[in-house]
């Protein structure tokens, strides 16, 4: 027996071999709101699954035919995102842990309360939602990993994904800013992956890491005997990077005698190794990053102005993450999978509130610090999805800090309009009809106002917003 559905609400499923159970149970659930479908029998249920969306099943698990426990199985192999509540007159503490331990949601026994029903029904249909929601993640994220480990689809990490798409099949010398932890070393290493120097060496420099004395060694090389401690010739990174890509990062680190040998191999893919005489010769392409302005260092006389512009031949500036915390949940569904894995940990996902509080957080620490968080939340994380508890107390009072946007008196409209905007994406997780809404405006107007954003970044600065 089936009821006509005439609306969009929660379907529930009740299998019952007793049609007064049936009868009741529909009775009950109907005046909640919910739309009742019912069946006799496992087949019977079945068909009704594979024919449309169901949301819970109640079934019995004493039954004719196919009983309760084997509906169950065969239900979580069609669709897993289904809920199934057990229900049984007989049941023991034997049947309940094989039936949680098989994947039903929970287990209740004859006579039942109205109360116990409805709420296990609701808490159901919340963990229905954020398994589906947690499964888009999953989904979204196979979809991006052309682009190896660069996580995001909002407009400013598309874009990032673009200039990469279209640089990695050159040659040309990269320059990549951006905050620290923005996650400058990953789009290097998307550039070089995607290229046709796919196969040759990625050679990575750290220029703050290396003590001045030796990074000029590590980046050209030496001869025996070149300095003290020199016992043998050791190639440079430049030589171990022949034909593939050397990536430098923090390169305002470097001293003025390597900045002016970089210019040389930048210029003609020559050097000599420190003590040596012979000029080598390399084919290298050079991506270089710094989370400071290498045009105020340059005004500054620490960093050669002809250098500069040798290095900025293709700019690639990240976005820190407060001004994309629409990528927020791509990020957290990545760093779950890896750590789960790496901890040895079954995580499914995160709840809303634990989620809320990462996108009100203003992350200081950009991708670096949401990696951390999510890192230390599975090691402590009790169950199956990180909740509120699992997260630092700084995050978790983000709930109740950031309520309000704080707007600087004097401040040009246009600015503040874009403030406003960014705010209320972020508030609605990236949703943006949730933003239209929350702003009083209609969806295609908070879409134009968005690309005008984004063309105002690409411009420089030039204000675009009506």
């Amino acid at each position: 027996m089936m009821e006509k559905l005439t609306s969009e609400n929660n379907r529930i499923l009740i299998v019952d071999d007793e049609e007064e159970i049936r009868k009741a149970l529909a009775k009950i659930l109907q005046r909640e709101g919910y739309e009742i479908l019912q069946a006799s029998d496992g087949s019977s249920a079945l068909q009704i699954i594979r024919d449309q969306r169901i949301d819970v099943v109640l079934a019995d698990l004493r039954m004719p035919g196919m009983n309760g426990m084997e509906l169950l199985q065969s239900i979580k192999i069609m669709h897993p995102e289904v809920e199934v509540i057990i229900i049984t007159g007989k049941g023991t503490i034997e049947d309940a842990v094989e039936c949680l331990k098989k994947g039903a949601y929970d287990f209740i026994t004859k006579p039942f309360k109205k109360v116990d029903i409805v709420k296990s029904i609701t808490k159901a249909l919340d963990n229905q939602k954020l398994f589906i929601e947690n499964k888009q993640l999953k989904d979204m994220l196979e979809g991006l990993k052309q682009y190896r480990r660069i996580i995001g689809t909002s407009a400013s990490m598309r874009e990032v994904m673009k200039t990469v798409e279209q640089v990695s099949q050159s040659s040309a010398t990269v320059l990549i800013q951006g905050e620290s932890g923005t996650g400058k070393e990953l789009v290097a290493e998307a550039i070089h992956y995607m290229s046709p120097r796919k196969n040759k060496p990625l050679i990575k420099v750290s220029c703050a890491a290396l003590p001045e004395t030796l990074l000029e060694a590590e980046l050209f090389g030496f001869e025996k005997g070149a300095f003290t401690g020199a016992v043998s010739r050791k190639e440079g990174r430049f030589e171990l990077a022949d034909g593939g890509t050397l990536f430098l990062d923090e390169v305002t680190e470097m001293t003025p005698s390597t900045q002016v040998k970089l210019l040389r191999v930048l210029q003609d893919g020559e050097f000599e190794r420190l003590g040596g005489i012979k000029t080598l010769k390399v084919d290298v392409r050079i991506i270089a990053a710094s989370n400071s302005d290498l045009s105020k260092a340059v005004k500054n006389r620490t960093f050669r102005e002809d250098l500069y512009y040798r290095l900025n031949v293709i700019t690639i500036t990240l976005p820190p993450l407060r001004d994309r915390m629409e990528d927020v949940p791509l990020l957290v569904e990545y760093f779950i999978q890896k750590f789960s894995e790496r901890n040895k940990k079954e995580i499914a996902g995160i709840s809303k509130q634990a989620m809320d509080a990462l996108m009100k957080y203003s992350w200081p620490g950009n991708v670096r610090e949401l990696e951390n968080t999510i890192e230390r939340a599975i090691v402590f994380c009790k169950g199956k999805y990180i909740t509120l508890e699992d997260l630092p107390s700084n995050i978790v009072s983000s709930l109740e800090s950031r309520t309000f946007i704080s707007i600087p008196i004097g401040l040009p409209l246009k600015e503040v309009e874009k403030i406003v905007v960014k705010e209320a994406l972020r508030y609605s997780r990236g949703d943006k009809n949730i933003a239209a809404r929350l702003l009083g405006i209609a969806p295609r107007t908070i879409y134009r106002k968005i690309e005008r954003i984004s063309d105002d970044s690409k411009s420089g600065g030039k204000d675009k917003i009506d």
